[in-house]
Parts: structure tokens; C-alpha cells; sequence
């Protein structure tokens, strides 16, 4: 789907979308457990696959998800209860990497082998150091290819111990088996060998963890920043408080509605987004970032309101080693931003549905921005730039036609965006959504 966005000014009240990250964990976790309900779930391509994947061991999810479905005010998960069981069929985990990373710990307690597989990109994203671990605590975790990618074949039953991981390729390795661990007979201590990044993702599943009554601690630090392993005791059960979790907002998908308002708010007017509550999300930085490169931008956490006004931007230095997800925001606001603004330590976002550095510094250029990229840099030349309409590839990842969309509004002439349909994995509603607040949006199916 080609998506065409014209120079707009816009203004009103957005909801946040509630958070991916949170809704894949919490559905995992409701297969983990006998019984729970998920509050507040978003619903999109990527959770409908965890979804799939909680079913396919075993666990029964009401209402089942299907495509065309885009919202549920819950959705209720009759679990596994710790021992899932081996699919009939193969898992496929379509384009989430946050699925297969999380799926690839459950299927080591299965008494049997499951085979995960996904897309084309998916295929080629890394799983090696967590099919090591896996394989150092005693499962099967091979690669068909001997590559460290999928499709891979799983299976245990895995009964817990200690083992070394890097933390510096994905902290959904820590998460997989943090989540898993907690239903073993020995539990499981994870030493790192290499500083971890996301860390703040390490944090989410901390923090839900808890709300579903699974301890799980850092080792050497009290949150996940700084710790140098983590350890879960076995034998534990996923019983959420009152049987129910609720999902909170998302601030990956925030960030898009933030820069929207940054960029293109009337100037008698604001951008209020609602739903911003505070969680352990570390990409709620947005907000912090977005105000030092000067944008008038308010946090009523209290309220979980927060509200933008378009400003006048000053380029700045951005470090993405812990919110990786934020990149092609930060390096759209920097290419309507005075001055230069360098996004460092992140190599790692290479690594995601596509090489979202790259991506972002040939697109952006294709749009008249000025970039560098360097192997753990990317500098935007805001100073050097001059945005107009062109055509831009959304490369089939979610975060790149959004953060393109918000370009398209701050350039001259119309921009087009090919590949709009992937907004689906994150943020369903997002055309709709900015089309709500006044932005010029033209779908093309």
C-alpha cells in the first residue's frame, strides 16, 4: 500500500496505542499461567504471532485474533500453566522478532521438538546466542542452516542452571529466559559477558513479571542498567493480581505522535496525547529528547497526558543504546532541526526488521536531508537540509514509514510512502489516527 502525505498543520487529541512490547510479555505470560486476562492489549501483526504461538502450545486466547480485528478491551488466556505443550504444526512467527526470541524459551520446556520460523527478514535476524544458551543448559536449540537463524527446532524439556549470554546483540535473550526459567525445576542464573543494551526492555520484563507474581532479580544492580546477569528461582507460577494485567500505552508509538506535534502543529494550537502513563518504558526518553532539542513539550504524568507544540528545533547528541527503537524518530526530527544531531552506540539497530540506520540515512537523503552513517553513527545535517516531497521505500518495517510519514508533513510537496501496510505491526490505527488531528493522508491500496 502506497501511502500519500501532503504538508499539513495539525492539531487535537491522539490516543496512544497501548504498548507492543508490554502485550507480547503479557500474553506469553497469561500462557505461562492457568488462566488470565490481558486488559487493554494492542492487537496487531506482531501480537496476533504470540498469540498464535501461546495457542499453538496449548493455550486456548479469546478472542482469537484474527486479521481483521484491531481492537479488544480484553482478551482472556486459558494458559499452559508452565508446561506447553509440543505444536502440531510449525510455529511461524511471521515478522516478530520479539515472538520468536520470547517463543524460542517456552518451546525448550516442551517434552518434544517445535520448529519456528518466520519471514524473510525474520529469517535473517540473529538467534545464535540465545540457541547457545539454550543448548549450554541442556535443550535442543539448532538453526536449520548452521547460521544461528531461523527456522530453528527447540525442544526440552529444559530443567534450569546457569549460563553466560552477551548482552549487547538483543535483551530479548535475557527475556526468554527469564520467562521460561521461572517454570523450571532449577530456575535459571544468566551471567553477562558483554554490557547489555535495551536494558530498559529488561526492565519491562522485570516489572511484569512481578504484577504476575514471578520474582525475578538483576544481579550487581537494582534495576536492569549495570547488572551483570540476572537469576530467576524455579518453580514459580504466573498468577496475576485479581487474575488480570492491564497493558499501559506505548511511547515507541508515542514517539511518532510527539514529533507529528513538533513538526507540524499549528501554531495557535497543540498535539495532546493521551494514554502516556509512566511504566518502566525506556522509550519514554522521547520525551526528555524531544525537549532538549527544543520542543515545547509537557508530561502530565499524572494524568498521562502530554501535550506539543510546534517548535523550533536544535540539533543535539542522542545516545540509542538502550531505546533502539527511537532512531528513526530522533533522525527525522534532527533532519527539520538546525545543526547536527548524531545518534550514537547503534550499531545494534542494524539488526532489526531492516538495517534501520542505513534505511534511515538513504530515505531521509532521498528527501533532500544531508546525512553521515558510520558503523555506530548516524548524523543528520539539519542545518544542510531542505525536506521536499519524493518517493521513499518503507523498507516493510513499521517504525520507518512512520517516522517517514512525520518527514512527509514537515516537507514541500507531496511525499510518497511505499509500504504503508506495516504500520499494522505496531500501530494499526496510525493513518487514522494522524488523519484525525488534520494531516493530509491519501491511502492507496
Amino acid at each position: 500500500m502506497d501511502v500519500r502525505v501532503s504538508p499539513s498543520m495539525v492539531a487535537g487529541t491522539a490516543r496512544a496505542p497501548p504498548s507492543k512490547s508490554y502485550t507480547h510479555r503479557a500474553l506469553l505470560a497469561a500462557g505461562y499461567s492457568d488462566r488470565a486476562t490481558v486488559g487493554s492489549p494492542l492487537v496487531s501483526a506482531d501480537t496476533r504471532a504470540t498469540a498464535r504461538a501461546v495457542a499453538a502450545f496449548g493455550g486456548t486466547v479469546s478472542p482469537s485474533l484474527g486479521a481483521t480485528e484491531a481492537d479488544h478491551a480484553s482478551i482472556d488466556v486459558d494458559g499452559f500453566d508452565g508446561r506447553p505443550a509440543v505444536p502440531d504444526d510449525v510455529v511461524d512467527c511471521a515478522n516478530s522478532g520479539t515472538t520468536m526470541r520470547l517463543v524460542t524459551g517456552a518451546a525448550a520446556l516442551a517434552d518434544g521438538d517445535t520448529v519456528l520460523t518466520g519471514d524473510a527478514s525474520l529469517r535473517a535476524r540473529p538467534q545464535g546466542p540465545l540457541l547457545d544458551a539454550l543448548s549450554a543448559l541442556g535443550a535442543r536449540a539448532e538453526s536449520t542452516r548452521s547460521n544461528g537463524q531461523a527456522p530453528l527446532v527447540v525442544g526440552g524439556p529444559l530443567t534450569g542452571g546457569d549460563v553466560a549470554l552477551p548482552g549487547d546483540v538483543s535483551s530479548q535473550y535475557v527475556t526468554a529466559l527469564l520467562m521460561a526459567g521461572a517454570v523450571t525445576d532449577d530456575g535459571v542464573e544468566v551471567s553477562l559477558t558483554t554490557e547489555l543494551k535495551s536494558a530498559p526492555y529488561v526492565d519491562i520484563t522485570l516489572e511484569l513479571l512481578e504484577a504476575f507474581g514471578v520474582t525475578a532479580t538483576p544481579i550487581g544492580s537494582e534495576t536492569a542498567a549495570g547488572a551483570n546477569g540476572f537469576t530467576v528461582p524455579g518453580g514459580q507460577s504466573y498468577r496475576p493480581t485479581d487474575g488480570r494485567y492491564d497493558v499501559p500505552g506505548d511511547f515507541s508509538s508515542i514517539s511518532y505522535l510527539i514529533a507529528v506535534g513538533a513538526v507540524a502543529a499549528d501554531s495557535d494550537d497543540v498535539v495532546r496525547i493521551d494514554g502516556a502513563r509512566p511504566s518502566a518504558q525506556g522509550d519514554a526518553a522521547i520525551v526528555d529528547i524531544a525537549a532538549r532539542m527544543g520542543a515545547n513539550v509537557d508530561w502530565d504524568r499524572d494524568e498521562g497526558v502530554i501535550t506539543v507544540e510546534r517548535s523550533t528545533l536544535e540539533g543535539i547528541e542522542v545516545d540509542v543504546g538502550d531505546t533502539p527503537d527511537l532512531l528513526p524518530t530522533i533522525a527525522t526530527l534532527g533532519a527539520v532541526a538546525d545543526g547536527d544531531t548524531r545518534i550514537v552506540n547503534c550499531e545494534h539497530v542494524r539488526y532489526k526488521e531492516t538495517d534501520r540506520v542505513s534505511a534511515m540515512a538513504e530515505e531521509l537523503s532521498r528527501l533532500g536531508a544531508e546525512t553521515t552513517e558510520e558503523p555506530d553513527t548516524l548524523t543528520i545535517h539539519g542545518s544542510e537540509s531542505t525536506l521536499r516531497g519524493a518517493t521513499v521505500d518503507g523498507r516493510g518495517d513499521h517504525r520507518i514509514v512512520m517516522s517517514l510519514t512525520v518527514a512527509g508533513l514537515a516537507a514541500t510537496g507531496p511525499t510518497t510512502i511505499r509500504g504503508g501496510e506495516h504500520v499494522d505491526v505496531s500501530f494499526p490505527t496510525f493513518f487514522e489516527t494522524i488523519d484525525t488531528l488534520g494531516a493530509s493522508v491519501e491511502l492507496d491500496a
